[in-house]
């Protein structure tokens, strides 16, 4: 089936002539370009589907996704109790791909990480496609499974022994040491911070030391952490490796060395030229202040930003709205999704008419528990579906704890406010109702800037449809 959701059309299938099914997703590349990118997915993937949030739309191969779930869970695209009809089955559906396709072994490229990592070096070298681009893969997947993920551990081996971990330990290393296709471009992405790197990477290296075109790409940053050598500081790198290959260009690098960035860097000399030159403040937050901390469900930023129109607030790379300023350049902004207790460092720069951006400013949220949502108030007069006199109609009920205050409308138009006192409110409009029936919603409101979900009560002005339905017997019309 087609999905059309994402930048580029994908379609989904399922491939069941092989020892086991398979599922995946495919896109035609741009312009018929004559190559084919096979993606294998990490643990973390969506869906189990790897690198498919977007990243890869830029890419102008064929792009064959290939889902990691078996028996409901992940298999390094290997095996299911030993028997690696898994791996068969992925291999045979990559031929149908190639061969549907008319391309050449040259003109494929896989390409993971993590354990997709570990399944492009698997299935270039096993079955000699011309490129692979593997980042940070482990090379012991016996141990890996044995020591971290006992639940995939169980379905690749079944009962877990030694025997087998030391069996799929030998796996990629063997293969890397003896397969006949060494002529395949490698490109190993890795980190000496990477938290895998001196177990599962580093002792292997030297069994790529007859390939003629191995490429080390060491990411070599203080901001790695864990096992994410792939950052959003990185990734354009490697797609701009991808995007090379896919034209046909194999570059030779050898053995590099990236990153080096240096984040705790002395930056006062810059700061000083930059505000002696800013053609407009950055943004100051006024509140909340450091150190005092936010309910999920009322976060509000605010403050001053002369010179801007409105000012961008994001979070980890992510747009989170903007607040338009006043023309004493006050700005604020109001969220009204609750946000889950934590601690958020938002990023904040100004933005002029014109579209000149200020320099960025930095504001640490500490956000506690949202209170629990307002429960719906309640009519109690007029009753639901009931008749009356009119023209005047009072609407009385009792609110939830909390509340301070009673919105009433009529879909979306407004009707008017009532105070909540003792839990009980009360509203009479100055006007008079007309004929007919009536539906207005009830909701509460908290002090903290909490709203309830509506309560609603429909009622028909009797009176008035009387009065109606005799000057239309009188008078016609």
């Amino acid at each position: 089936m087609s999905d059309k959701s994402r930048t580029r059309p994908v379609v989904e299938g399922r491939d069941a002539s092989g020892p086991v099914p398979v599922e995946y997703r495919f896109s035609h590349a741009r312009n018929g370009t004559r190559h084919l990118v096979v993606v294998f997915a990490n643990f973390s993937a969506p869906q189990d589907y790897g690198f498919s949030n977007g990243v890869l739309d830029q890419v102008r191969a064929n792009i064959l996704w290939i889902r990691d779930r078996f028996d409901g869970g992940n298999t390094y695209y290997l095996c299911r109790n030993m028997d690696f009809g898994v791996e068969h089955a992925v291999a045979a559906l990559i031929a149908r791909f190639v061969h549907a396709l008319g391309l050449t072994a040259d003109q494929v490229t896989m390409f993971g990480g993590s354990k997709g990592g570990t399944a492009a070096l698997q299935f270039a070298l096993r079955h000699g496609y011309g490129n692979v681009i593997a980042v940070v893969p482990q090379f012991l997947v016996g141990t890996d499974l044995y020591e971290h993920r006992p639940a995939t551990a169980a379905l690749m081996m079944g009962q877990v022994t030694p025997e087998k971990v030391a069996v799929l330990d030998a796996v990629l290393p063997e293969l890397v040491a003896t397969t006949p296709y060494r002529h395949t471009n490698v490109y190993l992405v890795t980190s000496p911070q990477d938290e895998h790197y001196p177990r599962q990477l580093a002792p292997f290296v030297e069994l790529f030391r007859d390939y003629p075109s191995f490429h080390l790409v060491y990411n070599d940053s203080p901001l790695i952490t864990g096992h994410n050598t792939v950052t959003p500081r990185t990734l354009p790198s490697v797609m701009a490796l991808l995007n090379l290959l896919v034209a046909g260009i194999t570059p030779r690098l050898g053995q590099v060395r990236t990153g080096g960035e240096q984040p705790d860097r002395d930056t006062t000399a810059i700061d000083a030229l930059l505000a002696g030159t800013d053609r407009f403040p950055p943004p100051r937050v006024d509140f909340p202040a450091p150190g005092t901390t936010v309910p999920g469900h009322a976060v509000a930023i605010g403050g001053h930003a002369p010179g801007a129109a409105r000012v961008s607030i994001w979070l980890s790379g992510k747009y989170m709205g903007s607040g338009p300023t006043d023309a004493a350049g006050r700005w604020e902004r109001r969220f009204t999704l609750p946000w889950e207790a934590g601690q958020y460092t938002l990023k904040l720069f100004g933005v002029a008419a014109d579209g000149e951006q200020s320099t960025r400013t930095e504001h640490t949220l500490t956000v506690t528990e949202p209170a629990p949502p307002l429960p719906a108030p309640v009519v109690t007069d007029p009753a639901d579906q009931s008749y009356v006199p009119g023209p005047a109609v009072r609407l009385t009920g009792y609110a939830p704890d909390g509340a301070d205050r009673v919105e009433l409308a009529i879909g979306e138009h407004p009707l008017g406010t009532a105070p909540v006192q003792d839990g009980l409110w009360s509203w009479q409009p100055a006007w008079e109702w007309r004929g007919g029936g009536h539906t207005v919603e009830v909701r509460a409101t908290a002090p903290d800037g909490r709203v309830s979900a509506p309560g609603q009560v429909t009622f028909v002005v009797a009176g008035a449809l009387a009065r109606d339905a005799d000057l239309q017997q009188r008078y016609g019309g």
